[in-house]
């Protein structure tokens, strides 16, 4: 049965291989038109719920379904409205970017008279179009990888999948390529689900992320949400160094709005909050008469779930 909100519905889903437990017990939901980051190291499954999500692999339980589709029963149907961009991107490379979208076309049933135009709209979108002659054993691994874009958007798909999308590749192409997403997400309401083990990519583009480690989904949900269910905590970590700290001064400090904790150590504090208050505990110091010596601050709830989970892999 059909959901009009989401995209993609895991339900219990698990995965073994002999007796190694891959994927434990997954419940998951993504909506549609959103940007959904799949953060996880290298082994953590992510690639195998993908393979189940596009039904090449046999969940051992639980179930997946795209769009209504059971991916499992369904993967045709499945198949037909998602586009995949896998790590290693497969083109021929001794024919030309424009050839190889026509070939990508024809696969896909477009009919004959449509082909010309699908792909020439492709490659204006990944900004390849004075290279659409060109051989694509010329190309840089970022003009294969917008050709790997266009790839994926000659069957107009409801959701476009892709692993690793800017590994490999140098910051300036990278930033292209998440560009490309954003506007495709904003511009053909696109649903976009980016696996990948780069913090820095999820932070960018992804306003809601999942956390793989071993199998298991071990939080989800918004950026400024994710460290709140981790760690009871809010979005920014402000730290503050002073000449002397006061049970006074501490608590006109947890007044100030958006301040969700003060945690002392010595002549330290941990400022827990949900927006940047550095001017306002600056005013209020200052007006206790209390020297500051150091202020600093860091927006990390992924970051620490990131270590927190991510080296014990």
């Amino acid at each position: 049965m059909s959901d009009n909100n989401n995209i993609i519905i895991s339900k219990n889903l698990s995965k073994k291989y002999g007796n190694n437990l891959v994927i434990d017990n997954l419940n998951l939901t993504i909506k549609k038109g959103e940007i959904f980051g799949l953060l996880g190291p290298n082994g953590a499954g992510k690639s195998t719920i993908i393979l189940m999500m596009l039904g090449l692999t046999e969940p051992t339980s639980g179930s997946i379904s795209v769009a209504g589709f059971n991916s499992t029963r369904e993967p045709l149907k499945v198949k037909r409205i998602t586009g995949y961009l896998p790590e290693k991107i497969g083109f021929y490379n001794d024919l030309s970017a424009k050839s190889n979208l026509a070939y990508t076309a024809e696969l896909n049933n477009i009919p004959y008279r449509e082909i010309d135009k699908k792909v020439d709209e492709a490659l204006e979108i990944v900004s390849l179009s004075k290279n659409k002659g060109h051989l694509v054993k010329t190309f840089s691994k970022g003009m294969k990888q917008r050709l790997g874009i266009a790839d994926v958007l000659i069957k107009d798909p409801q959701l476009v999948i892709f692993d690793e999308p800017t590994e490999g590749l140098d910051v300036k192409i990278a930033n292209q390529i998440l560009k490309s997403i954003m506007d495709l997400n904003e511009q053909k309401k696109i649903t976009f689900l980016l696996s990948s083990h780069q913090l820095n990519l999820m932070q960018k583009v992804c306003p809601r992320v999942g956390i793989l480690s071993k199998g298991k989904l071990i939080t989800e949900g918004t950026v400024e949400s994710l460290g709140r269910n981790i760690f009871g905590g809010g979005k920014y970590r402000i730290e503050l160094e002073l000449e002397k700290v006061t049970d006074k001064l501490i608590g006109k400090i947890k007044k100030i709005d958006k301040v969700v904790d003060v945690i002392r150590a010595k002549n330290q504090l941990q400022i827990v909050c949900d927006k940047d208050v550095r001017q306002d505990i600056s005013r209020m110091v200052t007006g206790e008469g209390v020297l500051m010596t150091r202020i600093d601050i860091k927006q990390d709830a992924l970051e620490e779930i990131y270590l927190k989970y991510f080296k014990e892999e």
